[in-house]
């Protein structure tokens, strides 16, 4: 009797519990997964007195829409429109912030929306996205499921000038995991300038001034030197046997006028693009501090510090192109501009890290008894911090098979190349430190050089 009474019981308890796992566990929650990785397409082109502005996303991230179907998930194009419209505007049109001359445009308009398959590519050109969102949407018999569909939308913003300065905010990020807007941005005269940004980048401006540019570039610049640990400690390197910014003068400057060198080079195209350089540059520049390290440890050669820092500033020049070159969509027409604005970042960074530094060693080498030997400790890190990484390196290089050139016109026009920035780097060598070397050589023999005796 009891028994009989306890299983009536526990069995509706048995089947709550069994219905909520199932519920819980159900297919349809997947539906509300966010993406890892999404891509969107987007063309912008002012013309007249309206900003078109094409953007292509994925379906399956505009999450929450209640699209219309006709089966286990086919959708029904028929009578899509509504839905489509709605995801546009709660998935682009209220994302996407523009600006025009810093003022803020009024929310667009929608023109058109279409499906697309997987496999369109009329997203090619802006001429090609504008004529298939003018054209029919497709028929209502294709087999196509809703997560694999693409949304095509048409949005038209008035402004005054197509003539105008533009900004963008595509605060696009929470269309997944990763977002990445490979935007092309058509101002009027023909010229196209492609854009990828992460998902929420900020305020990009599509044409900015030099002087914008400029401000851009320094602070770049500035943020990098400051977050490039084996730069830093190449710094430090240099300072460990001077100890005075006075005496740092001819050595910071001789690695600023180096690695501009190369870096404006580099953005130029004249450096190689096969894939073991940025490896093998990396490389270097742990070798770089190895080095250095030693050579404090040893016996540091400061009449001819300039000369190495020189020679190993071009390599650290080509580290810091790597690092530029998703910046530099953001240049606009000001490429040479913005390159000197982020050398000149970086050299602001290396006078703030200095007068870090430089403070710091001298109150430490003051209260050591032993300088000489604090000289030595204080490499030997540093030496053995750079020689982890260059292993490290040079085994990641490894994995990378290196090929002779091929002895034809392209490899004579890159060696031509080559041997231009060489004379080049030479000849700002000499005529940089032609003058400097000589005054600065003067104060050594006057004795106004620390560490001259060594």
């Amino acid at each position: 009797m009891s028994r009989d009474s306890g299983s009536t019981v526990t069995s509706p308890l048995v089947v709550l519990a069994a219905a909520t796992l199932a519920l819980v566990c159900s297919g349809p929650a997947a539906a509300h997964d966010i993406p890892a990785d999404v891509t969107v397409q987007a063309f912008l082109k002012p013309e007249g007195e309206r900003l078109h502005l094409l953007v292509r996303v994925p379906l399956a991230a505009m999450r929450d829409v209640d699209y219309p179907t006709r089966g286990p998930g086919h959708p029904d194009l028929e009578r899509a429109e509504a839905a489509l419209r709605h995801a546009a505007g709660q998935w682009i049109a209220d994302s996407v912030v523009l600006y025009e001359d810093d003022a803020l445009l009024p929310p667009p308009r929608i023109v058109a929306v279409r499906v697309s398959l997987p496999s369109d590519r009329s997203f090619a050109s802006f001429e090609e996205a504008r004529a298939h969102l003018e054209g029919a949407s497709l028929p209502q018999g294709t087999e196509l499921f809703w997560n694999q569909g693409l949304l095509d939308a048409w949005l038209e913003y008035p402004i005054r000038s197509a003539e105008s300065r533009f900004s963008m905010d595509p605060r696009l990020g929470r269309l997944g995991l990763q977002v990445l807007v490979v935007l092309r941005f058509l101002p009027p005269g023909g010229a196209v300038r492609a854009f990828e940004l992460p998902g929420d980048p900020g305020l990009v401006r599509l044409d900015p001034r030099w002087h914008q540019a400029a401000l851009r570039f320094t602070i770049a610049g500035f943020f990098h030197i400051l977050q490039g640990t084996d730069h830093l400690l190449f710094l430090l390197c240099l300072v460990i046997p001077f100890r005075r910014l006075r005496a740092l003068v001819l050595v910071v400057t001789s690695f600023t006028v180096a690695h501009s060198i190369t870096l404006i080079a580099s953005a130029c195209g004249l450096g190689p693009d096969a894939l073991w350089f940025p490896p093998l540059i990396e490389t270097l520049i742990a070798l770089s501090i190895v080095y250095m390290a030693l050579e404090n440890i040893v016996a540091p050669q400061l009449r001819r510090r300039w000369l190495i820092t020189f020679a190993f500033g071009l390599v650290h020049g080509f580290g810091f192109s790597f690092a530029l070159s998703q910046t530099l969509q953001f240049a606009g027409a000001h490429l040479l501009t913005s390159l000197l604005a982020f050398n000149l970042g970086v050299e602001l960074g290396q006078l703030a890290v200095l007068g870090l530094l430089v403070p710091l060693l001298d109150l430490l080498f003051k209260a050591s008894k032993a300088e000489r030997m604090g000289t030595i400790v204080l490499s030997a890190v540093v030496a053995h911090t750079g020689w982890h990484w260059l292993l490290e390196r040079f085994l990641r290089l490894r994995q990378f098979r290196f090929e002779w050139p091929v002895l034809g016109a392209a490899f004579f026009a890159s060696a031509l190349r080559w041997l231009m920035l060489a004379v080049i780097a030479g000849g700002l060598a000499w005529l940089v430190f032609g003058v400097v070397l000589r005054s600065a050589r003067r104060r050594v023999e006057r004795g106004a050089l620390p560490g001259a005796d060594e």
